[in-house]
């Protein structure tokens, strides 16, 4: 004998009775002239004005405004690190910034590190220690790196694991990442 309950038979009821064209989602505009606001941002040392959609997080300005793709989106949530970049000389996750709210800042990339076509000694240090894999979250894992070894984390293994919790590596590259920011410590 089957059950029927009320509430579950009226809300089916009702949506099957909804025209067909409301049940698909309406895209917003993209870009809305009357809600730009223009900033400034210096980025890996260079000065850009920008007029950004105040929804505009940091990582999409660098990707899509200023074509700076190192930078990675992988969770798109604060949770797997990809997207690390240091503003204003500290580690932030692009993701979860507004660029909007960073008028003036000084941010810096993992395309900011190269000068004069050679690797920055961590970069370096990555490649020599197998620190990375398949090389997506490497970007984030050297900036926040950097980050770390400022910071004065870098004294042991635990301390430097315990530094780049934040940073998700799903190849498992994680001795060498270690490994490449304790050499480096030590060297810089």
């Amino acid at each position: 004998m089957a059950v029927s309950c009320p509430i579950v038979a009226t809300t089916a009821a009702s949506l099957a009775a909804l025209p067909r064209a409301t049940a698909q989602a309406t895209p917003l505009p993209i870009r809305n002239v009357a809600m730009l606001n223009r900033i400034m941002l210096i980025v890996n040392g260079q000065p850009h004005q920008l007029e950004l959609d105040p929804r505009q997080s940091l990582l999409d300005v660098l990707r899509e405004e200023l074509e700076l793709t190192g930078t990675k989106k992988g969770c798109n949530q604060g949770a797997c690190g990809a997207c690390t970049v240091l503003m204003n000389g500290r580690r932030v996750l692009s993701c979860l910034t507004l660029a909007v709210m960073q008028d003036g800042a000084e941010v810096n990339t993992i395309e900011g590190l190269t000068k004069g076509g050679k690797l920055h000694p961590l970069q370096a240090a990555f490649i020599e220690h197998d620190g990375l894999q398949c090389g997506y979250c490497t970007p984030g894992q050297i900036m926040s790196g950097l980050s770390c070894i400022a910071e004065g984390h870098a004294g042991s293994s635990e301390e430097i694991q315990f530094w780049m919790s934040g940073n998700i590596c799903r190849c498992g590259a994680y001795p060498g990442i270690v490994a490449a920011i304790a050499q480096t410590a030590w060297r810089i």
